[in-house]
């Protein structure tokens, strides 16, 4: 490994696919009890967590401080290795903001070494494609530098589409008014949100019923999609796997060699799009 890559549990990665990825330990509390997420190499039950949100249990999620990244960060810098850490959008947290004060005070004390905080503009596997591919680069030698350009070019073609089941988790966190909230679901109106080139979470159409809803996930896959030889897709879900199913089914008509992996949604995205929340991650055109 040429340098070490560095995300957090907000990049949904199982531990199938985690390779060398390092993953910092994040928080949050349930009904006010500390929890510590690693991705499923840790004890999280992502169906007894969504079904604790539809019960009205109180989630509060917190942002990774530069401590954190100092510790973990500073021992590669003793022994040599250059980081690269792979942040959730700094539209909609402020961890990026502390990963980037901690690497400037670091490259401060070791000025021979370099340390890359990619905003991804993008949650879940919005963030943990670019994990991957950052483990990828590493594997094959390149050097951090060079992998830092690779990974901020890869970042707008990084599509993220999800469709929510009740927009009252949305209201909770400000992202649609009350009466929005109140009128889609009096018409059973599902929406299909995307982070946006900024990094911020925007309606970009709005569907009458679930299943023209991920209909509508896939519609958007179609558009935005590369010509690639087998491309890789990621699908999270809020505890609905039988609809990330027929997403995937969906996806497979449009691109049958597609190498598709389904997971259950973090809880830290997942406190604030709620239990029924299915989302599609890939490379596209744009977003």
């Amino acid at each position: 490994m040429s340098f070490a890559v560095f995300t957090d549990g907000s990049a949904n990665l199982p531990g199938s696919v985690l390779g060398n990825i390092r993953l910092l330990p994040s928080t949050y509390t349930v009904d006010g009890e500390p929890r510590t997420y690693l991705g499923d190499i840790g004890n999280f039950d992502p169906h007894a967590y969504y079904e604790s949100l539809r019960r009205g249990v109180q989630v509060k999620t917190s942002l990774l401080n530069t401590a954190v990244f100092l510790s973990h960060f500073e021992p590669c810098m003793k022994e040599g290795t250059d980081v690269i850490y792979i942040a959730m959008s700094s539209g909609i947290s402020g961890t990026y903001s502390a990963a980037r004060t901690a690497a400037e005070q670091l490259m401060e004390e070791y000025p021979e070494r370099f340390i890359h905080i990619v905003d991804s503009h993008g949650c879940g596997f919005g963030s943990g494609m670019l994990a991957i591919r950052a483990d990828e680069l590493s594997a094959q030698g390149m050097s951090a530098k060079e992998a830092a350009s690779v990974l901020d070019e890869m970042v707008p073609h990084c599509c993220q589409y999800f469709t929510v089941d009740d927009l009252n988790f949305l209201k909770r966190t400000g992202r649609v008014s009350g009466a929005a909230a109140m009128l889609a679901t009096t018409l059973n109106i599902k929406p299909i949100l995307y982070g946006d080139h900024t990094g911020h979470i925007v309606s970009c159409a709005k569907k009458h019923g679930r299943k023209k809803a991920i209909q509508g996930l896939a519609d958007f896959y179609d558009k935005k999609r590369m010509d690639l030889k087998d491309p890789k897709i990621y699908i999270s879900h809020g505890d609905c796997l039988e609809d990330a199913e027929m997403l995937r089914d969906l996806i497979l008509g449009i691109s049958p060699d597609a190498d598709i992996l389904i997971c259950p949604h973090e809880p830290f995205s997942g406190a604030h799009v709620g239990p029924g929340m299915l989302g599609l991650f890939f490379l596209g055109k744009e977003r």
